[in-house]
């Protein structure tokens, strides 16, 4: 089995729960919503190369405890797609959720898919 034959296995498993609609997206930044009694930041990059353009992390920083992370700047750092903390500028990998300046921060991430005209994340 191919690796991204796993990858969809492992994907059509789990249980996926709708959070918005991809018009609720804003380009190249970060919109938040509601899962699982957190807030979730979800980022959208339509122009990026790599097959995937859509991320979802934990909008709770951990450096200042603020809902804040959706409200941060997209960029690259390092080869890495971050997003710069609005109140401290720690950058955390949109991939994993890690930060680079302090590694013993990170984000909680989730998989995120577009269905049609549907966000999903992947309840845990």
């Amino acid at each position: 089995m191919s690796q991204l034959s796993a990858e969809r296995s492992v994907q059509h498993a789990l249980q996926w729960q709708a959070v918005c609609a991809r018009q609720d997206l804003v380009a190249n930044s970060g919109v938040v919503a509601w899962i699982e009694g957190g807030q979730v930041a979800l980022f959208y990059l339509p122009d990026e190369a790599s097959d995937q353009q859509l991320f979802a992390l934990d909008n709770r920083d951990p450096l200042s405890g603020a809902n804040v992370i959706g409200r941060g700047i997209v960029g690259s750092l390092a080869g890495d797609l971050v997003i710069a903390a609005p109140l401290y500028k720690q950058h955390f990998r949109l991939q994993d959720g890690t930060c680079l300046e302090y590694p013993q921060q990170q984000l909680r991430t989730w998989l995120v898919r577009l269905q049609g005209d549907t966000v999903e994340i992947a309840l845990s």
